[in-house]
């Protein structure tokens, strides 16, 4: 691995699940200045105790984000989660056009696997389009194309193993699911060694479909849950029938048409080539994590 770059490091949505994660690395790792960026400081109140700048930006508030990167060096952006069609965008065209003025010298950026003009998850073309924006402002990137994580069929699982069957949208396509500890884990590497510029794909270790899941859950539970496949449009009745919003349904549901469409068939080994461990398999992360699997009453 190459020499750790000079900081001050900044982490945006500091507050998230994937933040967290991501600074909890740099501490371990020793790096400073870390600056935390968040729209909600007093989220991070432990954060400032341990020596971290924890600074208010908001990707929609673009006369935050001067304030909230200046002096900054190293930036990593973290996708938004907004699902309305183009918000995500927007936000990501105001947190990359700040970071160009703010003279960051490294963007690292969590993107989407294979975000071609095919793929069918809804906010695709959010990613495509913004990382072209960091590919035009010149800086060097590190663009992170996470698949789908792990941690989704948590709850998933958890329904599928209540019903005794698991449904899904996905035919026989394969993902290359990866999980949220993973990703930190890419991320915080990058965001402290990256020169240059490139993209790489961050995934598990091996591509898996939806009836080889099915065979976990069976084996964890020591009951038969069969896969039963059905069309997206079946799925995204069911979703909306149990009270999910028409356009929620319409994203998860897309996740299921892009695996049956084979856009999230893939399984690198850029992960370890990165970091030095190769990603956590489906398999053993659902062994580790077999009680919430168990306990659908939780999710």
């Amino acid at each position: 691995m190459s020499d750790t770059q000079s900081g001050p490091f900044i982490v945006t949505g500091a507050s998230g699940h994937l933040g967290r994660q991501v600074i909890n690395k740099l501490l371990s790792a020793g790096v400073s200045p870390i600056i935390a960026v968040t729209r909600s400081p007093d989220k991070l109140s432990g954060l400032a105790e341990r020596g971290i700048d924890v600074r208010k930006g908001d990707f929609n508030d673009p006369a935050s984000l001067g304030p909230a990167f200046a002096d900054g060096k190293r930036l990593l952006i973290i996708s938004t989660d907004d699902l309305e069609p183009g918000k995500r965008l927007t936000a990501h065209s105001n947190a990359i056009a700040a970071a160009a003025k703010a003279g960051i010298s490294h963007i690292v950026y969590t993107s989407l696997a294979n975000p071609s003009e095919g793929n069918p998850i809804t906010f695709t073309a959010d990613h495509r389009e913004s990382e072209a924006l960091i590919e035009a402002t010149g800086v060097n990137y590190t663009i992170l194309r996470n698949n789908l994580y792990t941690d989704l069929l948590l709850a998933s699982g958890a329904q599928s193993i209540a019903m005794g069957k698991h449904f899904a949208a996905a035919a026989d396509g394969k993902t290359g699911y990866v999980t949220r500890a993973d990703c930190a884990r890419a991320a915080a590497v990058a965001l402290m060694h990256e020169t240059g510029s490139r993209i790489l794909d961050i995934t598990g270790p091996a591509a898996i479909s939806q009836s080889e899941i099915a065979v976990i859950f069976s084996e964890l539970t020591g009951k038969d849950i069969p896969y039963i496949p059905i069309s997206a449009e079946q799925l995204r009745a069911a979703m909306v029938g149990n009270g999910l919003p028409e356009f929620m349904a319409k994203v998860f549901a897309s996740f299921d048409e892009a695996m049956a469409q084979g856009y999230l068939d893939k399984a690198s080994g850029d992960l370890e080539k990165l970091t030095g461990q190769a990603g956590q398999s489906v398999r053993d992360f659902l062994n580790e994590n077999k009680a919430a699997l168990l306990a659908p009453s939780q999710h």
